[in-house]
């Protein structure tokens, strides 16, 4: 998920795996251990394919995807990044996000899955949303102002993280990747068409942006 820049909660610690911490670096630890990747675009069919879930857990090769995936998401300036946008088949998902009020939220998730929310207490929210897979174009997108998403963390332990407002719909936004659907699959055919269209008329400065993101963050 792309950056777009009354609450009920006084504590404005920065939450990391849903719970609050006392101190955090700018740059999350994971971000400096990792390795760019590449990140697919739209057209590609791994974004298009329900994701298969993570079986092995505590592994080398999944803390290094989590890492890597934190530093292709820095680079990119996102707030969010699903594992088959670095083209790797897995339900995972990584977040680094700022909330409306004033609250960062860090973390990963595997093989999240978002709970059902009872129609009488469904409250949509009409706000704009980018993908770093639909690199340039922002659309308004109606999301849940709240969200709750269960899975595992990367040793296999239970994870339950819960989202409001823009954090909620990047746990949706996110969730959708890995399910096979892009936040392009919910507008109507006319503006998914416009989209695409300033896609490809500023796809070459995005990359342009985030290469030069990466040689500042020494990330080559």
């Amino acid at each position: 998920m792309a950056v777009r820049s009354g609450d009920t909660s006084h504590d404005r610690r920065v939450r990391v795996q849903g719970v609050p911490v006392d101190s955090f670096p700018r740059l999350a630890p994971e971000v400096e251990r990792g390795a760019v990747r590449r990140i697919t675009v739209v057209g590609e069919g791994i974004l298009r394919r329900r994701c298969q879930e993570v079986a092995r857990f505590g592994t080398p090769e999944l803390s290094r995807l989590i890492d890597d995936m934190f530093a292709t998401n820095q680079v990119a300036e996102g707030a969010g990044l699903a594992a088959n946008q670095v083209d790797v088949d897995l339900r995972l998902f990584v977040w680094d996000i700022t909330d409306e009020w004033g609250v960062r939220h860090v973390g990963h998730i595997a093989n999240p899955v978002l709970d059902e929310v009872p129609a009488e207490h469904r409250r949509l929210v009409e706000e704009s949303e980018g993908c770093l897979s639909v690199p340039g174009p922002y659309r308004v997108v109606p999301r849940l102002d709240r969200a709750v998403v269960r899975g595992r963390d990367k040793e296999g332990e239970p994870l339950v993280i819960e989202g409001r407002g823009y954090f909620a719909r990047c746990l949706q936004h996110e969730t959708d990747h890995l399910d096979g659907h892009l936040y392009l699959d919910r507008l109507p055919q006319r503006e998914r068409k416009a989209a695409l269209r300033e896609m490809a008329g500023s796809k070459d400065e995005m990359f342009a942006r985030r290469a030069a993101m990466a040689t500042k963050l020494g990330k080559h």
